[in-house]
Formats: C-alpha cells, sequence, structure tokens
C-alpha cells in the first residue's frame, strides 16, 4: 500500500511510483471517482483520443461550405 499526506490546503503529492504506473506526470489530471460510500477510486484523465472514434454517429452529412456558413453565423460574420 502506498500512502500520501494531504497539507493544510488539501493538497497531495502522487508518489513516484504510482505516477509511474498511472501514466501521468506534470499538467497531466486525474478524476476522483465515488465506488462506494467512502471509497474512492483515482484514475488517470489521460485517453488515447483513438478510443473515442465511433461515440458519436453523424444523423447526416454535411458540406464544408455548410459547416463554414454556420461558424460565420454563430460568430455573427
Amino acid at each position: 500500500m502506498t500512502t500520501a499526506t494531504i497539507t493544510s490546503k488539501g493538497q497531495i503529492t502522487i508518489p513516484a511510483n504510482v505516477r509511474t504506473d498511472m501514466k501521468v506526470g506534470p499538467g497531466d489530471r486525474v478524476e476522483f471517482v465515488k465506488v462506494a460510500e467512502g471509497h474512492w477510486e483515482v484514475l488517470a484523465a489521460v485517453e488515447d483520443v483513438s478510443r473515442l472514434k465511433g461515440m458519436i454517429t453523424p444523423t447526416r452529412v454535411v458540406s464544408i461550405e455548410e459547416m463554414d456558413s454556420a461558424i460565420r453565423q454563430r460568430a455573427g460574420l
């Protein structure tokens, strides 16, 4: 078991072996997920963007011109 101490500001330093195992470093984010009352998991909030493929299915095909027009309208141009 690896432990860390909470500072008076509520901060902790994630031990090096845990950072290595989680594959996180400076600037990366972690998520705290409640799994049961009083029990939490800490997860690396870094995902390979390729895992997002297929999550959203298009409802219709949109041309580049339509996208540009929508962007101009939204920007008020």
